[in-house]
């Protein structure tokens, strides 16, 4: 299982690599560039599903 997601905020491109929590979303992230508080997009649990480059643990499991 990934544990860590190269995020990329829709607002700036600005790219991070984070780590992903194993047992729960996180349904925020606040890019370190631009500032933008992101949320997931409508039908994705968190935002490494929506704006990352690989989907969450949770998710990878099933």
């Amino acid at each position: 299982m990934m544990t860590e997601s190269l995020i990329t905020c829709p607002a700036c491109g600005h790219k991070a690599v984070e780590r992903m929590l194993m047992d729960a979303c996180q349904y925020f992230y606040e890019c370190k560039s631009c500032g933008r508080l992101l949320r997931p997009l409508p039908g994705d649990c968190c935002v490494f599903c929506s704006y990352g480059d690989r989907p969450c643990p949770p998710k990878q499991a099933h």
